[in-house]
């Protein structure tokens, strides 16, 4: 099973990321978890995300880049799941194994995530924390998966651009 986690606090402003995840919607096998919807108080409900977690053979996380990171509720969550004698340590080993890719979107194009562009930066400055968020729990990294320029992402792009989503989940899930 893909187990997708989908994390976007504005889903009406979300027209990339509603695009990805209707296009995931074909892939055989894949359940999503919308945080914001399964937890609009914030109060997680851990062993039941534990479990679904633990059922899964691949776990991607899809959001929004927010301030070069995760949202509020999905840094919450990996907070809330990824625990001690859970993910990591002498006795956690729940997610050793377990394939995960990074979906992410973003606001600026990749024009912007170059030295002297508005991050300053290449897009892959702001990888290191996701992968070591997958190499500590014992997961695969697996290489991200970017959308830039969510907000101005031409239609026919951004259709084809969905597809490939599609494509790559389904290629995850039968790649066990």
């Amino acid at each position: 099973m893909i187990l997708l986690i989908y994390a976007h606090p504005h889903p009406a402003r979300a027209r990339a990321n509603r695009a990805l995840i209707d296009a995931a919607a074909a892939v055989p096998s894949l359940v999503v978890r919308r945080l914001y919807d399964l937890y609009p108080d914030f109060d997680i409900d851990v062993a039941a995300e534990q479990a679904v977690i633990a059922a899964a053979d691949v776990l991607v996380l899809q959001h929004p880049l927010y301030w070069y990171s995760v949202p509020a509720l999905a840094k919450l969550w990996m907070e809330s799941v990824f625990v001690h004698g859970w993910a990591y340590g002498d006795e956690g080993r729940a997610v050793a194994g377990k394939r995960f890719l990074w979906a992410v979107t973003t606001g600026g194009d990749e024009t912007n995530y170059r030295p002297g562009g508005s991050h300053d930066h290449v897009f892959d400055a702001f990888v290191p924390p996701m992968a070591q968020f997958a190499a500590y729990s014992g997961m695969r990294w697996e290489q991200p998966f970017v959308v830039h320029g969510a907000h101005r992402i031409d239609a026919a792009v951004l259709d084809a651009t969905a597809l490939a989503y599609r494509d790559r989940l389904a290629a995850l899930g039968e790649a066990r």
